[in-house]
């Protein structure tokens, strides 16, 4: 489904991603595991072909990334990305004309799972609300590929079960899933691959269970280990 081959992206004299090779296949969650600045967002944000690489080459289901996989790809980032003036109905509205797979009705059944009203203005959501209303938007996509970075910032506990619920749902045999974040414990239960990122390089990859069989010890530890 994707491959990221030796990529690296530099800014003036820093270096946010440095010689990332990676894949993802169809039918799997991969958790982007790191610290803030580890290079998950850089990373994300060159696959959705927002940001291009200073080297190396991604492709999506052998392909470039480009316009095609633009319309496959169901990109969640950590800004907010909706304008002031929006009302969540406005919101789903602005979605439904920029992408074919956007599901309304999928997109309202989230929204009052997530707690919020048609009616909310985005501009006076809070942080926590925001962060509803942008997985609501994002998964409300029949997409081939869900990158979502830090989707539980900013929630609380009851609502991150809500969120990997969510999550779950549009997992598919035909789909996979890219969740960036440091709040490994609430990931651990529900990947299939674990990638970590340190200082903008894959220090650890691998199946999850792998990991966990082979160093003898959970994928928070290992987290624990390596950031330590």
């Amino acid at each position: 489904m994707l491959q990221c081959n030796d990529l690296v992206k530099k800014y003036m004299n820093k270096t946010a991603v440095d010689g990332i090779s990676f894949e993802a296949e169809k039918g799997k969650i991969y958790a982007l595991l790191g610290p803030n600045g580890s290079g998950k967002t850089t990373l994300m944000k060159m696959i959705a072909g927002l940001v291009k690489p200073t080297s190396g080459t991604i492709t999506y289901k052998g392909n470039p990334i480009g316009v095609e996989s633009k319309k496959r790809v169901a990109y969640m980032s950590t800004e907010p990305f909706f304008y002031n003036y929006m009302s969540v109905a406005d919101v789903g509205k602005y979605y439904k004309d920029f992408f074919e797979d956007f599901d309304e009705k999928r997109y309202e059944e989230l929204v009052e799972r997530m707690e919020l009203g048609m009616r909310d203005k985005a501009k006076t959501l809070s942080s926590g609300l925001a962060a509803k209303l942008k997985i609501a938007a994002t998964l409300a996509r029949k997409a081939e590929l869900y990158m979502l970075d830090e989707p539980l910032n900013g929630i609380d506990i009851i609502a991150r079960e809500k969120i990997i619920t969510a999550v779950l749902e549009v997992a598919r045999e035909d789909s996979t899933i890219l969740i960036s974040s440091h709040l490994v414990d609430e990931l651990e239960k529900i990947i299939d691959n674990a990638v970590f990122i340190k200082s903008g390089s894959i220090v650890l990859n691998g199946d999850a269970e792998n990991l966990r069989a082979s160093h003898g010890k959970s994928i928070v530890e290992l987290y624990k280990e390596i950031y330590a």
